[in-house]
């Protein structure tokens, strides 16, 4: 085989003391697809900051076709001819497209910037990638879509050699998605090795030519052309033995607590989503980043309103037009950022644990403050939130504990319908488990408990029942007896339709 274009040794990167990387190795060849796969919070992104210069590794070197560099910038990747497509869009929304494409790197004349050569050569390299708009829009006036293809090509225009793709199509319609992939077998039948990372194991399977798989910020294995089936990424992906961390209750379940029928949000208008919740047990939700689900806790709680639906508590219709309607029906969410959307970070303990419940709490108008101090005597040893005191501002308190006061301030409500959105995200092993435990004690007090976790290990080790959202649309429903990491990620792939759909 040639010499790879771009090879890493050994990758190892931390934050703040955890380990995303952990000894990464992979080489990426001339005229290849190179997938690389694993699920959220594997060290895919981490990995492709790292190459690109975006990120510098605490360990481990980078050669560039055989030759060891030092990659510490942005503009010392793409002067070696290594571009990335960001997953999250890289883009100044208030320049133009041509500004955008050639931002850093302007052509000059006389000591002017080339407006002209720029409208030019933006012209060309955004007929490369199917996109019909004129140079000088806006990138703000774009859609998401066009985005996307904006940031491809960018990179385009660079002439990378080596092309790295983060999660390419995850915006894009279908005909777009087929326009980038004709022009990826473009790109590698002139050479160039691109890095392709998608969540969507279709497109894997018809494109890429070798796929490395990584897990929990290793290499997990790789496959080579002929071995590669949707079967054998997700079985590489995955594999751990949960029951011994996760000791499941059985829960008695009741009536009917929540009904959803027909709801459609606003991130995907054109698909409606139908399910039931219980009372007394615990359901987990899963699916791939963008697959909506937190968008539709946020419409089921009035953050952003449903575009269309039914929603019933109890059997009586609420379909929240707001937070407050939600509360009032008995419905809580427990937002996935917390120190923006959970908790006025400079407030005390006791003013957090009692805001959502303020208003019975009160006397002829006025706050009730021996009530307030009293609810939060109660909240803060039944939820084990360790403080220096009621008063204690909450942004010195640790992760664990800020989430505890989240889950408490909800609690104290009294719902009917608890929403959780990724409960344990950025808290340590001790922190999960004691919410592990008020998950399953809201079970059998008769809520109804729904979470969302990109965590499969919580999703299997604590679910009666999980959904599985694919882009939108629930692709499946397993039960407690059905339940394995190879079901949910086929479901959240939805393994049989994409592969269909993107046969080469």
């Amino acid at each position: 085989m040639a010499q790879p274009l771009l090879e890493a040794r050994q990758i190892s990167k931390s934050f703040a003391g955890i380990r995303a990387l952990k000894g990464v190795s992979l080489s990426v060849y001339p005229g290849e697809v190179l997938a690389v796969v694993g699920e959220n919070g594997a060290g895919k992104s981490t990995l492709m900051k790292v190459l690109a210069g975006v990120q510098a590794p605490d360990s481990g070197e980078l050669l560039v076709e055989g030759v060891v560099r030092g990659i510490d910038s942005v503009q010392q990747a793409l002067l070696l001819g290594i571009a990335l497509i960001h997953q999250e869009l890289n883009l100044a929304e208030t320049l133009d497209v041509g500004a955008n494409i050639f931002l850093g790197r302007e052509p000059h004349c006389c000591g002017w910037v080339d407006a002209r050569r720029i409208s030019r050569e933006a012209r060309l390299v955004l007929e490369r990638v199917g996109l019909s708009v004129d140079p000088a829009t806006l990138v703000g006036d774009l859609t998401i879509g066009q985005q996307q293809l904006v940031e491809i090509a960018k990179a385009l225009s660079v002439n990378a050699r080596v092309l790295i793709m983060d999660e390419p199509t995850s915006s894009l319609s279908d005909h777009e998605t087929k326009v980038l992939l004709r022009l990826i077998r473009e790109l590698r039948s002139k050479g160039v090795g691109i890095v392709y990372i998608s969540h969507r194991l279709g497109e894997v399977q018809g494109l890429a030519d070798r796929v490395e798989v990584l897990r929990d910020g290793e290499n997990a294995g790789r496959l080579s052309k002929d071995e590669i089936s949707h079967s054998a990424m997700v079985q590489l992906m995955v594999g751990r033995d949960l029951s011994q961390f996760y000791p499941h209750q059985s829960h008695q379940t009741g009536a009917v607590v929540l009904e959803v029928v027909g709801l459609r949000t606003r991130a995907y208008p054109g698909r409606t989503v139908d399910f039931q919740l219980r009372a007394g047990e615990v359901v987990g939700m899963a699916g791939l980043v963008g697959a909506g689900r937190s968008e539709l806790l946020e419409a089921l709680f009035g953050v952003v309103p449903a575009l269309q639906g039914t929603v019933r508590v109890s059997g009586v219709v609420v379909s929240p037009r707001s937070p407050r309607e939600a509360m009032n029906a008995g419905i809580a969410l427990v937002p996935e950022d917390r120190k923006r959307q959970g908790l006025f970070l400079e407030m005390g303990v006791r003013e957090n644990l009692s805001i959502a419940s303020l208003h019975r709490e009160q006397v002829g108008g006025f706050l009730n403050r021996s009530k307030e101090r009293a609810l939060c005597e109660e909240m803060i040893p039944a939820m084990r939130i360790k403080t220096a005191g009621v008063d204690q501002p909450v942004q010195f308190l640790s992760g664990g504990n800020q989430q505890k006061v989240v889950i408490g301030k909800w609690l104290a409500t009294r719902p009917s319908v608890f929403l959780l959105d990724e409960p344990t995200r950025g808290v340590d092993i001790g922190a999960k488990q004691e919410i592990y435990r008020l998950m399953e004690e809201l079970a059998a007090k008769g809520a109804a408990v729904l979470f969302v976790s990109s965590d499969l290990e919580e999703i299997l080790g604590l679910s009666d029942r999980v959904l599985v959202l694919h882009e939108g649309r629930l692709s499946g429903e397993l039960l407690r007896n059905e339940l394995s990491e190879e079901a949910v990620m086929r479901l959240a792939t939805a393994a049989q339709n994409e592969a269909k759909a993107t046969a080469i």
